[in-house]
């Protein structure tokens, strides 16, 4: 093949070996997605079907790259037949060809805050929903289910009946969230083995990306399908191990030989990003770590920009700087570097408000990655619902919050009495709405608007069968005044962001083959933060650090540099450290151009003050 001509030889390698299982470590700007689709397009060329390739990764926008690239080599494949996509995703799917009731809702953060405290005040239970959340994700990370959560000490005595009762509600509501998506995939192949052995013999070559941020559960999910045949390619990084506040366990990657016999390593080391004054400061920090395989990045990249190290006298002149700096290189009015090309990373959201204070002061447009996603906002988020309660009225999370938007006399204490109806008989609530007005427990006047209300829900579900997903969002805006609503209240912004949900629409039905509601919905709920982002506007990208795994910039801003700042304070054990060091090292490694690294004498925050020099500052330059 042609394209083999284009690699490296350490990437060509990793296309070649096609049997038997395959770790790439990856370092950053080293070509791995290049290595995962030209392996892809290989495999097709060898004559391996469609069909028989997985290939899984963490967020859409990396998997739609992959599709892409593989068009570009190979545009005769099908990509239905050929999966390329997130483990949530993958697990969607699966999980939707094989439950009793695959028509299921995904629950977002946003439902599932709305679930749990609802399960907190009615079992009368004083806890931060956020930190039941996080407990109960951990448990089904580590595939323990409400039944089998074993208490082992107070806290978790006082979450044990909470978890059994927000899985209560989820089943009621037919309901799954993130962490449910994987574990009962999982539970599925474990107690229907035949159904594993199916995508086992389905999926001969399984291609893992960002290997190193896999937790249990996606491990289990790898090991499970490459047990028959072992033709595994897993590509990651131990040295951008960073997630494991979402579960993921830096062991599965620097335990691969363990798990497989034979395994080819291969490394890449050669980084096509940045120069090499960049790479030779993050290699310098990213040493220090005793836990990682090793591997020493360099770049054909020699000379370039020096580092740049500011020290503010506290965290308003060092805003101050950055914004300054942008400005001079920007060339405002001078055609310099667009401002897209910029980007300022911190260790924790709060350190964003001076920055943004200064780029205001300065007049610089700006984006904050990772606040509030396009799908988040209200207006969408109240259009979503309608459409999930159609496609699963079982849902009554997403049932409650549409009742009475817009506005139309049902209150809160109505929806309490239905509620406590539907659990005394048993049934759903929308079951319980559409027995209401054959019974006498509400005034004349709730019921009227409760039969008006069911009988425009119903007639939309029935639309379901015979309408596209287009059609019948503007059906629901139409049908119940939303759109109307807004106009009369002059809400443009928010009419703005309607009007972009629906174009989002047009373009999943033109680039999807599955158009249906529920592949919609499915494919809204899976999107992140990241997914949405747009590298093409004209704004300074502020973000944390966390964030920017997988990103570049020409020219990068590493704010905050302090001891308690990064490393975070709550890094108290070395292991911990050494992840607050892959922090740092996945920070100075987005950098093309150039990398300025700064801190504060004194700073202000979460009402304490930081300002001694980051050890990481001392690791890279070796004096301040």
């Amino acid at each position: 093949m042609d394209i083999l001509k284009e690699l490296n030889p350490q990437q060509k390698e990793a296309v070649l070996h096609t049997d038997g299982p395959l770790l790439v470590l990856a370092g950053a700007g080293s070509g791995k997605t290049r290595v995962i689709t030209y392996r892809i397009a290989y495999l097709l060329h060898q004559g391996i079907l469609p069909e028989n390739i997985l290939g899984v990764t963490f967020t859409n926008k990396a998997a739609d790259e992959m599709k892409k690239r593989v068009e570009t080599i190979n545009n005769s494949f099908s990509r239905q037949r050929l999966w390329i996509s997130t483990f949530h995703s993958a697990c969607v799917r699966i999980l939707r060809a094989h439950l009793k009731n695959p028509n299921f809702t995904i629950y977002d953060a946003d439902d599932q805050n709305s679930l749990i405290k609802e399960c907190l005040k009615e079992l009368n239970v004083s806890l931060q929903p956020k930190a039941v959340l996080t407990t109960i994700s951990r448990a089904k990370e580590n595939l323990i289910t409400a039944g089998e959560y074993t208490p082992t000490n107070f806290f978790e005595q006082r979450i044990k009946p909470l978890y059994e009762l927000y899985q209560s509600k989820l089943d009621e509501n037919n309901g799954l969230d993130f962490d449910d998506i994987l574990m009962k995939t999982i539970l599925l192949w474990q107690e229907y083995p035949q159904i594993l052995e199916l995508y086992q013999n389905r999926f001969k070559y399984l291609l893992v990306d960002e290997y190193q941020d896999t937790n249990y559960v996606q491990y289990l999910f790898t090991r499970m399908l490459a047990q028959r045949h072992s033709n595994i390619c897993c590509v990651g990084d131990d040295d951008q191990s960073i997630y494991s506040f979402r579960g993921a366990d830096i062991r599965n990657i620097l335990d691969f030989e363990k798990d497989y016999k034979n395994v080819k390593i291969i490394r890449l080391e050669e980084n096509y990003r940045s120069t090499d004054v960049i790479l030779s400061m993050a290699n310098r920090v990213i040493s220090h770590n005793i836990g990682r395989k090793g591997k020493t990045l360099w770049t054909r990249k020699t000379g370039g920009l020096p580092v740049i190290t500011y020290v503010g006298a506290d965290e308003h002149q060092e805003a101050s700087f950055v914004a300054r700096k942008v400005l001079e290189i920007s060339g405002k009015g001078g055609g310099g570097t667009t401002l897209n090309n910029f980007a300022v990373l911190y260790r924790v959201n709060a350190q964003s408000r001076v920055l943004e204070e200064a780029f205001r002061r300065a007049n610089l447009p700006y984006s904050i990655i990772g606040g509030v996603s396009f799908y988040g906002r209200k207006e969408i988020k109240d259009i979503l619902a309608y459409l999930k309660v159609m496609a699963n009225p079982q849902d009554a999370v997403s049932l409650k919050r549409i009742i009475n938007v817009p506005t139309r006399g049902i209150g809160k204490t109505t929806i309490q009495k239905i509620e406590n109806s539907a659990r005394e008989k048993g049934i759903s609530l929308y079951s319980a709405l559409q027995e209401i007005q054959t019974t006498e427990i509400l005034p004349p006047k709730a019921t009227a608007a409760i039969k008006k209300f069911v009988e425009l829900m119903d007639n939309f579900i029935n639309l379901k069968t015979t309408k596209g997903v287009l059609e019948l969002t503007n059906e629901v805006l139409d049908k119940t005044g939303y759109r109307q609503e807004l106009k009369e209240l002059a809400e443009n912004d928010r009419l703005d962001n309607i009007k972009e949900f629906l174009i989002s629409i047009e373009e999943f039905e033109t680039s999807n083959e599955d158009k249906s509601l529920e592949a919609f919905l499915v494919n809204i709920s899976l999107y992140t933060n990241i997914d949405n982002w747009d590298d093409t506007s004209h704004k300074v990208n502020l973000m944390t650090l966390h964030s920017a795994k997988g990103l570049e910039f020409s020219y990068v801003f590493l704010a905050g540099l302090e001891e308690g700042i990064l490393p975070h304070i709550n890094a108290r054990d070395e292991v911990e450290k050494e992840e607050e060091r892959r922090l740092c090292y996945v920070g100075m490694t987005r950098a093309k151009e150039q990398l300025f690294l700064s801190y504060a004498i004194k700073r202000r925050l979460y009402s304490g003050s930081f300002g001694q020099p980051s050890r990481f500052l001392l690791e890279c330059k070796g004096r301040i």
